[in-house]
């Protein structure tokens, strides 16, 4: 089996994978807390407390990070723990299959490309994705399989904490759909402008690129949502077509797929 870790700055998305190609199915996937702080054997532990017997099943392991201090202990713990592989980190250097047309391609996120890749072979093109994490981001994919760009926002979750924070009177808020878009009291009017104001804010930036970019002005367009907090907005944006919460592991293990059998190519 294949182990997937997406390591982000709030979360660590596990997810264990068997069989190959179009026969791939996810067996099962977890979340827990990112720690900066982990050491590349506490990293160790916990997935090991999570796969229970499955981890003698491991043959591969498929990895990223967005933080930078745990993408080092990545690079310990996966052959320290999971033998020799094959295994792939995916860095900056790495072949994905996925042309970057940026000013800068190692400043995209390794997250972003891994979604770009899985939403290009799970859906064709063009296609936009929208990835409610930490950040909210909406990167747009050409019917080739480009990546052509995107927009980042703050996440809904940086936006609540910065309120609560900043503002003597307000406080966090459970973040679920209020009875009505006016709020009849300070948590149902805190709830709207939150959940109500990002999902405008994804629909506007999605229409913007729809209008703007050469090749997204068709019926074609698929609008894919993914990231922790997907569910809770994706009934709220007018524009999202589909939901795929395993979307970033489906791109690691594509990228594994391809690391295997182009060895040679594979960075």
């Amino acid at each position: 089996m294949l182990l997937t870790v997406d390591v982000g700055n709030t979360n660590i998305h596990l997810g264990v994978y068997a069989g190959v190609g179009d026969h791939a199915r996810l067996v099962r996937d977890w979340r827990i807390h990112t720690d900066p702080h982990y050491t590349a054997d506490e990293l160790a532990w916990a997935f090991r407390g999570m796969l229970g017997d499955d981890i003698e099943q491991v043959t591969g392991v498929s990895a990223l990070s967005t933080v930078p201090s745990l993408l080092r202990e990545l690079r310990v713990m996966v052959p320290r723990y999971f033998g020799n592989g094959p295994h792939v980190l995916l860095e900056p250097g790495v072949r994905t299959g996925v042309p970057l047309l940026v000013d800068n391609p190692k400043e995209v996120g390794t997250d972003r490309v891994a979604n770009c890749l899985a939403a290009h072979t799970e859906f064709g093109g063009p296609c936009i994705v929208v990835a409610f994490g930490t950040a909210t981001v909406v990167d747009a994919v050409s019917a080739t399989g480009e990546f052509l760009g995107g927009a980042i926002a703050p996440g809904v979750n940086l936006a609540v904490e910065a309120l609560s924070e900043h503002t003597v009177t307000m406080r966090k808020v459970e973040l679920m759909p209020p009875r009505s878009v006016l709020g009849k009291n300070t948590v149902e009017a805190l709830q709207s402008g939150i959940l109500y104001g990002f999902a405008g804010q994804v629909d506007g930036l999605v229409d913007r690129v729809c209008d703007t970019v050469p090749g997204f002005d068709g019926d074609d367009v698929t609008v894919v949502a993914t990231g922790f907090l997907a569910p809770l907005m994706f009934d709220e944006c007018r524009s999202l077509t589909d939901h795929h919460p395993h979307l970033t592991l489906d791109g690691l293990r594509l990228v594994h797929e391809r690391a295997k059998a182009n060895p040679r190519r594979g960075k």
